[in-house]
């Protein structure tokens, strides 16, 4: 049965000192995007099946194409304990069997942890967890071609530590129980291993010696710690392959074998200098021959090193890396392809059709008909990994931050901004820098972004394309031991805008900088704020391949943040441990690191209290180091002295590393904490935590912004999401929830209009119809009538809502009379009545013209005027009321005044008064007119004999539009045609529109004396 994504919220009630656990449902992320893929490390297909496809992703699960990668769905959401996936399997003999192996192989500094194996016995539909729960990370996993139930894993282990688990395993039956078959030691693991087509007692297995720190890339090492292993009984035994590999040091291999001649084995090898490079036996690997020592195939080894083989033709070779290759000569020469994107990891080919296949990169995963000479896109599964989230002051606001290997920084809009020909992919655009971020909006000008490019601020301009250079030293750092460099700035260096001065903005490396003119000049404010430990500062990527990106940079600062309560107060974090803190602008600056938080964590946020200067939080992660504790502390002097507010007993478990911490702007020691395995919330300023996951997808949490009364996420391997209206938790309610109903109060809203926006298949993304959220909570479940009244400053009902249509009177279920303003009565099944938290979205408008079909009565409804508004709920004998605004729409207010609308609203509802008057007649007549045609008939008469017969049909041709293609509109199209017209912007009413209504109301008048 599948996992609810529903995690039930337990609220603190204060006074007794105990726990109540309420079910707030209610409340729901929305995924706003961009919906481009993310990383993608491995890809499966099923050979009978062509159309069908998994991928996995390095934060975003398991997805699933059935339509040759046109649209994808989420199929892990819920069953799998991590969002990271390293090798994905389908037993070709059946597709319902489907095997997933978590922890990706590309082993970054993000990398996310694997939980163990996941297996399907339908299709994807649900999946168990069938053990090896502390391998780390897997690298491969092989199925035996004729009994499904017989599985080979390849355990590389954890990234950061050793661990005893490392090794090849194998089932027998079906991942009930495991069996070690190929240990080395707990420090060398296997990226790859291949069963030999035709005969799968013949195994090859890749040992590879892998592990990161945060200051290097540890890959490879003596032969005797890695190398290539061959058994010929299913793993019981193994023998060491030797002949023709490099001797002296090896590090990662990937290996692929041909089914079209079984002889052919390849070997792409890391070794140093020109004996890396792609392998090839041709004697089912008792030898090898190197047959290219090509650069390209070789890059960043530890990052890549995926060769893959033609299943028909062995000397068609596919070897991915930074760019994307093919050989047609067995390796000897190579050309390139042309996939999407950039940085390739996997592809499968389908055997029936070698020009069919799909193909992995950190952009997504896509499928290609003609050999990879074009592709589906990658535009349509939000795997996106994103490092940080900022917010500008736009409306609607704009969400920000650096997406992994996108060649700029990002931008996506919290709801929809204007009419696109293509939601989502319409609705992303570039704000500069590069994939790591961060992008800052200016204050009172969205327009232009600061962005970081691993240390390299830019100024960027929305509406040119064009980006100011203004990097701190202006050097170089690729390549560089760091200890040599003047400024050490990590891959991903801090933006900070002063919340008291918007030209202030701060900068770091393992300094402060400061400049006052968007980085033309630059002003240094702060010592080292790092640990620096000299031993640290090495030369990245051992002992074979350098790799020196930033990424590796240890002792930089990794967070500043300037008190919005004090003016300088600013609060600095380091990648390697240290945070400090100046009270007097960066005049002097002290050491305030916890005494009890261990060396060396990267803290990855600092948070100083919106309300209180002395008061800050940091949130430290140390599973780079092996640590998986959760650190979050909070100081209340300034760092003098520090409380852990993450015990492991206090509701974030033990072993979920944390990430960012945030406090409530409005509501004193309301936290929310972002961790490696999902969100949590504390009401006591940390005492306790309880899960505020709710329909959140399982991902690393980078960052948090409350904003506007939401909740702003940026996840690594979901994209964003928000989390619509949290003024409810703000509540002095909701933690004392007890017996009684409560109505919270309404935020006020702006009013928006949803412009024209054109979807395809089920959207990825959320952007739901402007509404005033209303939230309610009930004791109880209850049948009780519900209703709900929403009512206009001098008390009148602008609509009224109930729980079912039996609590309706009449025999409609809805009663509509503008022109005299009584009461409108509808039906909503969103306004529920379950226990706890329930939340209804008013729409914000009035009931539109009646109908005679009763799918499209009372709908298309105007929008309310600006102005305050009652919500009053009503259970059973008790009433609620809360009072909220409804406020115009900034970017309206300068054309268009609140007269201007209340002028409109005014004819908006006469038209609808009059458009039901017009309707109701028709139908009424219709009726009639039905009614003599069968008296008629009866009676034998000719047609039109009476004088009624014939009024009756003289005032529907003038009412009512006939049927056919194309044919006149009548009074009551003609009605409708100028509701319509007047209902889709805010505006003044027109000359013509308003002397048509009296032209209109006028022939209607007439038409009804002719009756």
């Amino acid at each position: 049965m599948k996992a609810t994504s529903t995690i039930l919220l337990a609220f603190l009630i204060i006074n007794a000192h105990s726990i109540k656990s309420q079910d707030f449902s209610a409340l729901k992320y929305r995924n706003v995007g961009p919906e481009r893929g993310g990383r993608v490390t491995t890809v499966a297909g099923i050979a009978s099946k062509p159309s069908t496809y998994y991928l996995g992703a390095t934060g975003g699960g398991v997805w699933k194409t059935e339509d040759y990668g046109t649209t994808w769905s989420n199929v892990s959401d819920g069953y799998f304990e991590t969002p990271s996936i390293g090798a994905i399997a389908v037993a070709q003999n059946d597709e319902n069997i489907v095997y997933a192996g978590t922890g990706s192989d590309g082993l970054r500094s993000n990398v996310i942890s694997g939980k163990g194996v996941y297996k399907s016995i339908d299709a994807g539909k649900t999946w168990d967890p069938i053990g090896l729960t502390k391998t780390g990370h897997i690298g491969a996993l092989e199925i035996h071609p004729e009994n499904h139930n017989i599985v080979y894993v390849a355990a590389i282990g954890q990234a950061f530590q050793p661990n005893a688990e490392r090794g090849i395993y194998k089932t027998t039956d079906g991942g009930k129980s495991w069996k070690k078959k190929l240990f080395i030691s707990d420090k060398v693991g296997f990226a790859d291993l291949e069963l030999l087509p035709g005969n799968p007692e013949i195994i090859y297995a890749a040992a590879w010696k892998a592990e990161r720190k945060p200051w290097t890339i540890i890959s490879g090492g003596t032969t005797q710690e890695g190398g290539i292993y061959k058994s010929m009984d299913g793993g019981t035994t193994w023998e060491k392959v030797t002949k023709g590999l490099p001797e002296g040091l090896i590090g990662k291999i990937d290996l692929a074998v041909c089914p079209g001649d079984s002889r052919i084995v390849y070997a792409l090898i890391e070794a140093p200098d020109d004996k890396g490079g792609l392998y090839k036996s041709t004697d089912q690997g008792k030898s090898f021959q190197q047959v290219s020592d090509h650069k390209g195939i070789r890059e960043r080894p530890f990052y890549y090193t995926n060769i893959e083989v033609d299943p028909k033709n062995p000397d068609i070779v596919y070897a991915m890396a930074t760019s994307y290759y093919k050989s047609v000569n067995g390796g000897k020469s190579w050309s390139k392809l042309s996939p999407p994107h950039g940085d390739n990891h996997d592809m499968w080919i389908n055997p029936n059709n070698t020009d069919l296949f799909i193909q992995a990169n950190d952009g997504g995963a896509n499928v290609t008909h003609n050999g990879g000479q074009s592709w589906s896109t990658q535009f349509n599964q939000p795997t996106t990994e994103i490092y940080q989230v900022e917010v500008d002051d736009q409306y609607p606001y704009w969400l920000y931050g650096g997406q992994q290997d996108n060649y700029t920084t990002i931008s996506v809009p919290s709801m929809a901004p204007y009419g696109v020909q293509r939601a989502g992919i319409g609705w992303i655009m570039n704000t500069g820098g590069c994939e790591t971020g961060p992008a800052v909006p200016k204050p009172g000008n969205p327009d232009i972004v600061y962005a970081n490019c691993k240390g390299r601020f830019t100024v960027y301009d929305k509406r040119t394309g064009i980006e100011k250079s203004y990097y701190v030293g202006a050097s170089n750092m690729y390549g560089h031991n760091p200890k040599d460099l003047n400024y050490r700035f990590q891959r991903v260096s801090p933006i900070h805008v002063s919340p008291h001065d918007a030209g202030v903005i701060f900068h770091g490396s393992q300094y402060v900088h400061r400049t006052r003119d968007e980085g033309v000049t630059w002003e240094t404010i702060s010592p080292d704020l790092t640990a620096f430990k000299a031993d640290k500062q090495v030369i990245s990527g051992s002992p074979i391949t350098r790799d020196i990106t930033g990424e590796e940079f240890y002792s930089t600062l990794y967070s500043i943040r300037e008190s919005p309560v004090q003016k300088g107060v600013i609060w600095t974090g380091a990648n390697d441990g240290p945070v400090y803190v100046t009270q007097n602008d960066g005049k002097t600056w002290d050491n305030v690191t916890p005494s009890k938080l261990p060396q060396g964590g990267r803290v990855d946020a600092v948070e100083p209290s919106p309300h209180n200067a002395e008061k800050a939080y940091i949130a430290v992660l140390r599973y780079q180091l092996g640590d998986w504790k959760p650190y979050i502390y909070k100081t209340e002097n300034y760092g003098k002295s520090w409380k852990l507010l993450t015990t492991g007993t206090n509701g974030i478990p033990a072993d979920y590393p944390t990430r960012v911490i945030r406090e409530d702007p409005k509501r004193p020691g309301l936290l929310y904490a972002g961790t490696e395995w999902g969100m949590f919330i504390s009401f006591n300023d940390g005492e306790q935590w309880v899960p505020f996951q709710q329909n959140l997808p399982l991902t690393p949490i980078t960052d948090i912004k409350i904003h506007r009364n939401d909740l702003v996420l940026s996840t690594m391997g979901r994209s964003f999401w928000v989390l619509d209206n949290i003024a409810t938790l703000r509540d002095k309610n909701i933690t004392n929830l007890k017996d009684n109903a409560v109505l919270f109060k309404p935020s006020d809203t702006y009013r928006f209009r949803y412009p024209k926006v054109r979807t395809e298949g089920a959207p990825l993304i959320t952007y739901p119809k402007p509404s005033v959220i209303i939230d309610y909570y009930l004791s109880e479940s209850t049948n009780t009538s519900i209703r709900l009244d929403i009512m206009d400053d001098k008390g009148n009902i602008v609509n009224t809502y109930f729980g079912d249509s039996s609590q309706m009177k009449g025999e409609e279920q809805a009663i509509s009379d503008m022109s005299t303003n009584t009461i409108t009565y509808l039906v909503d099944k969103k306004l529920t009545t379950h226990k706890g938290l329930n939340r209804f979205h008013w729409n914000m408008t009035y009931a539109g013209p009646w109908s005679s079909k009763q799918r499209q009565r009372y709908k298309n409804g105007p929008l309310a005027a600006p102005g305050v508004y009652t919500a009053k709920l009503t259970i059973g004998s008790a009433t609620l009321t809360q009072t909220f605004n409804l406020m115009q729409d900034p970017r309206n207010a300068t054309h268009t005044t609140s007269d201007h609308i209340s002028e409109l609203l005014k004819l908006q509802l006469d038209l609808i008064a009059l458009l039901t008057e017009a309707r109701k007649l028709e139908d009424e007549l219709n009726k009639e007119f039905k009614q003599l045609d069968k008296k008629k008939k009866v009676a034998g008469l000719p047609e039109y004999d009476t004088e009624r017969h014939v009024t009756l049909s003289n005032v529907l041709q003038k009412l009512k539009t006939a049927e056919g293609t194309y044919p006149q509109p009548m009074l009551a199209d003609q009605i409708n045609y100028l509701y319509n017209m007047m209902n889709k912007a805010d505006q003044q009413p027109g000359k013509d529109a308003l002397e048509r209504f009296k032209v209109l109301k006028n022939e209607l008048g007439k038409l009804k004396a002719m009756l």
